[in-house]
């Protein structure tokens, strides 16, 4: 497994719908998976979708409990929302992409996510708490949408401005 180099605003990779992946049970798109979750775990995140790594696919990886001591990594592959809450409530995000840089985004508290696995399986999770928050993330990011595109015009400028000194 390698670790791949992450893609960092404001790289236009960061701002590209990905396609679907046509073969999600092939051999490529399990090497692809592994070293994405390899990517994750040594970049200290706890999500990463595809165009983060520069690869304009729907696919991400999760594992939001792997840093209280158990390692529970998941492969979304095409994933979807298929139905959501409509509660929604701020809350402190970071990004592998957007390095030093935490945001409050609004996001629903529950979601229904729809996805296959790399078994080739299509399955369906309802996802609370942080798992919902992360899956929402990593899916904007399909979308070619970044936490910056998230805020108002003001908080934006102010989290740019952010980003623009603590970046290396």
């Amino acid at each position: 497994m390698q670790v791949l180099p992450i893609v960092t605003w404001p790289d236009p990779w960061l701002s590209t719908p990905c396609s679907p992946v046509a073969a999600p049970e092939a051999e490529q798109t399990g090497r692809l998976a592994a070293d994405m979750l390899n990517t994750m775990y040594h970049a200290q995140g706890r999500g990463l979708a595809a165009p983060q790594v520069g690869v304009l696919q729907r696919l991400f990886v999760m594992d939001v409990t792997w840093k209280e001591g158990t390692r529970r990594p998941c492969v979304c592959i095409n994933p979807e929302i298929i139905a959501r809450s409509a509660t929604t409530a701020p809350g402190p995000e970071g990004c592998l992409s957007i390095p030093g840089v935490t945001v409050d985004v609004p996001r629903a508290d529950w979601v229904e996510l729809a996805f296959t696995g790399l078994d080739g399986q299509r399955r369906t999770e309802r996802l609370t708490g942080f798992a919902a928050i992360c899956a929402q993330h990593e899916l904007d990011h399909l979308d070619g949408i970044v936490t910056f595109d998230r805020l108002s015009p003001e908080a934006r400028a102010a989290a740019e401005a952010n980003y623009t000194v603590a970046r290396p």
